[in-house]
């Protein structure tokens, strides 16, 4: 059944929420991911290769933790979003929006009527039916989110109008791909793109919409906390487990004899 998306509350509350994008395609990636207290999870399809049916038994797992699973996609095509939301993802991340009309499209095939165009299902999330799935639509609507990644300087110079769609719940910076779009690749502490993803969380926080930011440098969480962001993803775990394994190695063989 649709349960109450906590991430949704907590932003909502003002409270700080912590995520971690979940690249490895297995169950066991979000047990740890949940047993290690995280409030949200993205899980990737966009880079990484991942079937239908392990993709609901991660969603499936997070359910079992007070953890909120948010599915990135490969595209925005309406079918791939009704199939996640109907394996119960509460929430959709829609890489490199870059203009209203892509993300409006998003939100219609996210939301049911009169939100929205989203196909009716008795599926898993509307407990097979179990309940009025009048009263189910309803609740779909209002706990569903549909996050945008500004990923490009064309999305930074829409942003405004981007802001302007309604049923837009999260924007959500993508540093590492703004840096190549504005001739800074790889470097995401660029001045340029500092100040790109500043304009975007200005922006958002005008149209009253939180901000998720990247945590890459030891100081970034006080800076974006001062500009009042209360929504942090510490990166993925894959490369969270490579460095800790790597540095685990570097210091047992630099030990002493």
């Amino acid at each position: 059944m649709l349960r109450t998306n906590r991430l949704k509350q907590a932003l909502f509350e003002g409270r700080e929420v912590y995520g971690v994008m979940a690249s490895i395609p297995s169950a066991a990636s979000i047990e740890l991911i949940g047993e290690a207290g995280f409030d949200f999870v993205v899980i990737d399809t966009e880079h990484v290769l991942i079937n239908p049916e392990t993709i609901e038994h991660m969603i499936r797992t997070a359910e079992s933790y007070a953890l909120t699973p948010l599915v990135r996609v490969a595209d925005s095509h309406p079918k791939t979003l009704l199939r996640l939301l109907d394996g119960g993802a509460q929430g959709i991340v829609l890489p490199n929006v870059e203009d209203a009309d892509t993300l409006a499209q998003a939100v219609s095939a996210c939301k049911y009527a009169p939100e929205g165009q989203r196909s009716l299902n008795a599926g898993r999330p509307g407990a097979f039916g179990k309940n009025s799935l009048a009263e189910y639509v309803v609740q779909a609507n209002r706990e569903i989110m549909l996050i945008a990644m500004l990923e490009s300087h064309h999305g930074v110079a829409n942003i405004q109008e981007i802001c302007s769609v309604p049923g837009l719940d999260m924007v959500l910076e993508g540093a590492a791909d703004l840096s190549q779009s504005l001739g800074v690749t790889w470097q995401p502490e660029h001045s340029a793109v500092i100040d790109a993803l500043e304009t975007v969380q200005r922006v958002a926080c005008e149209h009253g919409i939180p901000y998720c930011a990247f945590l890459r440098q030891p100081n970034a969480q006080a800076r974006w906390r001062a500009k009042g962001v209360s929504a942090f993803m510490l990166g993925d775990e894959r490369g969270i487990a490579f460095r800790a394994l790597q540095t685990r190695l570097e210091e047992t063989r630099s030990a002493p004899p």
